[in-house]
């Protein structure tokens, strides 16, 4: 039989302790009621939060009542290094930051009883093949299923075999733009998905693009849907036209979540709130509350 000292004995004591606290605590944190409605899981694209730093995005996350997230990267990079003149300032960042600065984010967010959806990170023809490698150690560190990205149709032959390798699906953010190196056509989306593995490139559809872009987002995602990863909801008029508060664009919406809904896709519809509104926090809740409405 082995004998503790007294001071081994204290630390089995107080370790004993703090474990029963992290588990009620944890009790705590995921009894907060998933941002579910009528099995549809609503969710945020940190984006709509860029008013505010990573505990704003958190606070107002809990605030409106929304628990899963598409983690935006300038929510995790440092802002001054995002400008345009401090390109190789952020790729050295990138390239040198310890992997629990990521870690500790998403413990952050399990704290608050949030999950993370993806990692919005957008891959672009200037990155380097090991800042491509070091974005799926990042993501591997959030504890992500899924990269999203704003990517350059040319980065991609470089990326895919990466996700592959990884095992970390990139979905493609299309935009309604119509350029040779950004993704607005559905043959775009599926040229992107041919290449790597045929399960490394998937799709992150934005609806208010491509209603904007003059396609028909219930038609892709019915005919597309196992290849979706997330879809961002917001409302466009088409012809490229703005950006406007949900219910006055051209966007279908509500017959994107109740195709969600009945087909029993578990898609996570994250909100992208980028029309001009007024306080973050009330036109995120007024998002949601048409989701609700949608699903009623």
């Amino acid at each position: 039989m082995t004998m503790l000292t007294r001071r081994e004995w204290h630390k089995l004591i107080v370790a004993s302790l703090l474990a029963g606290t992290a588990r009620r605590s944890g009790q705590a944190q995921t009894g907060r009621a998933e941002s579910r409605i009528a099995g549809v899981l609503i969710g945020a694209q940190s984006y709509s939060f860029r008013d505010r730093d990573l505990q704003g995005l958190i606070d107002g996350m809990v605030e409106v009542g929304i628990t899963s997230c598409e983690l935006w990267e300038g929510h995790v990079e440092p802002g001054e290094l995002r400008g345009r003149d401090a390109r190789e300032e952020l790729r050295r960042w990138r390239m040198t930051i310890g992997l629990d600065h990521f870690t500790s984010i998403r413990e952050r967010f399990a704290r608050a009883g949030l999950t993370l959806n993806s990692y919005n990170l957008s891959f672009k023809d200037h990155f380097s093949d090991e800042e491509i490698d070091r974005g799926f150690e990042m993501a591997k560190a959030l504890g992500v299923p899924a990269l999203t990205a704003s990517a350059n149709v040319n980065v991609i032959p470089r990326v895919a075999p990466r996700a592959a390798h990884h095992g970390i699906p990139v979905a493609i953010h299309n935009h309604s733009r119509v350029d040779p190196n950004e993704y607005s056509h559905p043959d775009q989306f599926a040229a992107a998905m041919a290449q790597g593995d045929g399960r490394s490139i998937r799709v992150n559809l934005d609806i208010g693009h491509y209603t904007a872009a003059n396609h028909d987002p219930v038609a892709y995602l019915r005919d597309h849907h196992e290849h979706i990863v997330t879809v961002h909801l917001k409302d466009r008029k088409r012809d490229e036209g703005p950006n406007t508060p949900w219910g006055e664009g051209d966007t279908a919406i509500g017959a994107v979540l109740t195709l969600l809904r009945d087909q029993r896709w578990d898609i996570p519809a994250n909100i992208e709130y980028e029309y001009q509104g007024g306080d973050t926090v009330e036109e995120m809740r007024r998002c949601f509350e048409f989701c609700k409405r949608a699903l009623a």
